[in-house]
């Protein structure tokens, strides 16, 4: 029988307490559609912070070009293939992690669909689309969530984050299905929190503006609207994948043990300034 891997606990590492409340190294973090986009952005910078990055994506191909390019500089990861909007494949996942690890301390709940969707009015959207907009992106957080739970539970200590999108508070128009799904995300938060409190684990929301990446879009945005956008925002700049970075490690971190049921934006302030 082969012996399992299984990862040691952070330890003491001589670094001041409040240093190593912030610090993710060797923390297990899943993170789901980390194959492309701000997912990959975060699979690279948590395995740059030292934590053990599981790069999970319905694309194995992406996904193990990312976990090699953690690996190039002397991170570590693994890629796993799943399909959160299935079941048996998420359990799957997570004993896959379990079995290499011997823990889960962070789940990112970031794989969802929206790139991919064509602008409509709500009256057409088709309803096998809107019904695969559901069963990904608030049924897969849900299915990864479940899976997760009992491990977490069973160390006494866990993150779940889960991902919504500035387009809840501005109701985006032309994409009901993507905005529901991630309205959802906020009260799916809400409730997790109080559930998973008692277990010591925390659970929380971070919604992001609208972020460039490399990923193609049916629709892109023209300039007009990003330069309105950046116009209504604090700071004026365009959002990139690197600017949630710093939020997510604080929320995957010992220094946030005290925050949960919370939804934060990173948006440059779009939503403050309205």
């Amino acid at each position: 029988m082969n012996e399992v891997n299984h990862v040691k606990a952070p330890q003491d590492s001589g670094v001041p307490e409040w240093a190593r409340d912030f610090s993710v190294a060797d923390r297990v973090v899943v993170i789901t559609g980390a194959g492309q986009g701000i997912g990959r952005e975060l699979a690279r910078q948590f395995g740059a912070a030292g934590a053990i990055a599981i790069v999970a994506d319905v694309q194995l191909d992406n996904a193990q070009k990312v976990k090699a390019e953690i690996e190039l500089p002397g991170g570590r990861a693994a890629a796993i293939k799943v399909d959160v909007a299935d079941e048996a494949s998420v359990n799957a996942m997570i004993q896959s992690v379990v079995d290499q690890f011997g823990r889960v301390d962070v789940l990112i709940n970031n794989a969802a669909i929206f790139a991919s969707l064509e602008k409509r009015k709500f009256e057409f959207i088709p309803l096998d689309e809107w019904d695969r907009v559901m069963r990904v992106n608030i049924n897969g957080p849900l299915l990864c969530a479940r899976a997760v739970a009992p491990v977490m539970r069973k160390a006494g200590w866990g993150r779940i984050i889960n991902i919504a999108s500035d387009a809840v508070p501005k109701g985006v128009m032309n994409y009901m299905h993507y905005v529901t799904s991630k309205s959802a995300m906020i009260g799916f938060t809400n409730a997790m929190a109080r559930e998973l409190g008692e277990d010591g684990i925390n659970v929380n929301c971070v919604r992001p503006g609208a972020v460039a990446t490399e990923v193609e879009r049916a629709v892109n945005p023209t300039q007009d609207l990003k330069r309105n956008q950046i116009a209504q925002q604090c700071i004026k700049r365009g959002m990139e994948p690197p600017d949630l970075v710093g939020l997510m490690m604080f929320l995957s971190s010992p220094a946030s043990s005290f925050i949960t049921g919370q939804t934060i934006a990173c948006d440059g302030g779009y939503t403050h300034s309205s």
